[in-house]
């Protein structure tokens, strides 16, 4: 029907106010909470990362972290990353490709 909107979940939300404005829109995102006492209000969360890929083939590589930098600072070495030659670069295939490439070479 022509005229009519869909009710939404959430109520529309006012940013402004005390402390409404001052958070930094680039490193989080606004979500739309109701608390307990039956308002709305916009809590800020922080954004993911999107994911590691990789350098050969653009495949989503499997055993690296996803967080953000000032995360991945306090992990540690073994978290964030596969122990293997090239881990957090190459994907395992590919990996495998460049080892053997550089044998035959040689």
């Amino acid at each position: 029907m022509v005229g009519v909107q869909k009710k939404s979940k959430f109520k529309k939300v006012d940013r402004g106010g005390r402390f409404g404005r001052f958070k930094s829109r680039q490193s989080r995102r606004m979500v739309s909470t109701k608390v307990p006492g039956g308002r709305t209000v916009v809590h800020f969360k922080e954004k993911q990362p999107s994911k590691a890929k990789c350098g050969g083939c653009g495949k989503v590589l499997a055993g690296v972290a996803r967080a953000r930098p000032h995360k991945m600072r306090k992990m540690a070495k073994t978290k964030k990353r596969p122990t293997r030659p090239y881990g957090g670069n190459l994907c395992s295939p590919c990996m495998r490709k460049k080892i053997l490439a550089g044998v035959r070479n040689v």
